[in-house]
């Protein structure tokens, strides 16, 4: 058997910032199905006293159902983040109607197998990929100044700033069905760090400083810094936050006289 490409090292964080009820949500989930896999979860709720944190809620249940039930050797990874997204969409309007709230939900999700990694996301809860502290790519946000932007009609660098920046174009739960983004990289490896996170933290950030503070610290300390500036930057009048982060590492070698595994998974 050859040895690890690499293993995992995964956290998750969140802070209430400055509102009254924490309606983000997290989830990291493994399968039996597929081992030495794990797939991750953001989204942050809309709507409501308590919709908004009912559907944020209901895209991690329906991920971590769907993700227990999905058989790589009949399905594809593709079809299994479609699902979690249009089956949570369709159970978020459900609840809508019953509960005469308008719950929204955006959702970004990540399935981190050990030879590839895929995602897929609606709103504005974003994904980041670096190497290193160098951005490799990030999703880009469901928005109205996303919109503008490939318009021409808004430099990036305005876009936090707007006055309409928090407009999506896209959600769960809304009455058109959401368009979905993918994204995947057919290889990874040690130095790859990947961050799951709502906008009440990555707003407050360019893509260098995330780099360098993901780069510089593991997953652990890297969040809890990340958090604290947000909350600093945020001056009393910061979102919810949300984040997690998966770094991959290089293995430590077996000992002498033993035969290596494929693969480790999540925290080993």
């Amino acid at each position: 058997m050859s040895e690890a490409r690499y293993k995992m090292a995964a956290c998750t964080a969140q802070h209430i910032g400055d509102r009254t009820e924490q309606q983000d949500r997290i989830g990291i989930f493994t399968s039996t199905r597929m081992p030495g896999s794990a797939l991750f979860v953001v989204a942050d709720g809309m709507g409501g006293k308590t919709g908004g944190a009912m559907a944020a809620q209901q895209v991690i249940s329906t991920a971590k159902s769907l993700f227990e039930e999905f058989s790589p050797s009949t399905d594809t990874v593709a079809a299994l983040l479609k699902q979690i997204i249009y089956e949570a969409h369709t159970i978020i309007k459900l609840s809508a109607l019953s509960s005469e709230k308008e719950p929204h939900s955006t959702a970004v999700v990540l399935l981190v197998q050990p030879m590839r990694a895929d995602w897929a996301h609606v709103g504005d809860s974003r994904l980041y990929r670096f190497h290193e502290s160098e951005l490799i790519e990030r999703t880009v946000d469901h928005s109205y100044v996303e919109q503008l932007i490939a318009e021409g009609k808004l430099r990036p660098e305005e876009a936090q700033s707007h006055r309409l920046s928090n407009l999506l174009t896209s959600a769960l739960g809304t009455n058109k069905l959401p368009e979905i983004s993918f994204g995947s990289t057919e290889s990874v490896a040690p130095g790859e760090i990947f961050m799951l996170c709502s906008d009440g933290l990555w707003h407050y950030f360019s893509d260098a400083e995330l780099g360098v503070i993901l780069a510089t610290a593991p997953p652990r300390p890297a969040s809890e810094r990340l958090i604290q500036i947000a909350r600093e930057r945020a001056r009393g009048a910061g979102d919810n936050c949300t984040l997690a982060i998966v770094r991959l590492e290089t293995p430590e070698p077996p000992p002498r006289g033993t035969i290596a595994s494929n693969w480790r998974g999540p925290g080993n």
